[in-house]
């Protein structure tokens, strides 16, 4: 079960910390998951989308890897084996749902919706991951796994869009 760390701004005295918690947007009182995707559509919006697909790729295992060190950290410092509060797990999920997603706001929606469907929902191998895989490791890798259902989902959509049109 998720739980929020009581001491969670005590966090935000490290770097890990920031970045864990999603620069703060994992610290909301309801919805910290959601809270985190929507803090995420930032960096998407205002520089990711504009990189090309090797440069993004490579952002992403970065960011993937920083996700891995944070979560472990997180986990040592709080006690708690998926704190609530860790959505940098949110961000590289959702960045994977957004990765060649054609331009517009709607594009970013749709992936945002999606990516949330699927980290919610948790279909397998999601759910397993979430389950059985634990640590840092086990925090980033259900988020990836949803990610990529709602990459899948959204580049379907353009596809039959773009078929439509």
């Amino acid at each position: 079960m998720n739980q929020a760390p009581s001491n969670a701004r005590n966090l935000l005295r490290h770097p890990l910390g920031w970045i864990g918690t999603g620069f703060g947007s994992g610290l909301a009182p309801r919805a910290p998951g959601t809270f985190g995707s929507l803090a995420a559509l930032l960096p998407w919006w205002f520089g990711l989308q504009s990189l090309d697909a090797r440069a993004y790729l490579l952002v992403l295992a970065l960011a993937f890897a920083l996700g891995v060190g944070a979560g472990n950290w997180l986990v040592a410092r709080t006690r708690i084996a998926d704190p609530s509060v860790f959505v940098w797990d949110e961000f590289v999920g959702l960045w994977i749902a957004l990765f060649l997603a054609p331009r517009g706001w709607p594009w970013m929606l749709g992936g945002f919706a999606l990516f949330r469907l699927f980290d919610i929902w948790k279909p397998w191998p999601v759910r397993w991951a979430d389950r059985s895989v634990h640590g840092g490791l086990g925090i980033m890798l259900d988020d990836v796994l949803a990610g990529l259902y709602a990459f899948a989902a959204l580049q379907l959509a353009a596809r039959v869009v773009a078929a439509g049109a």
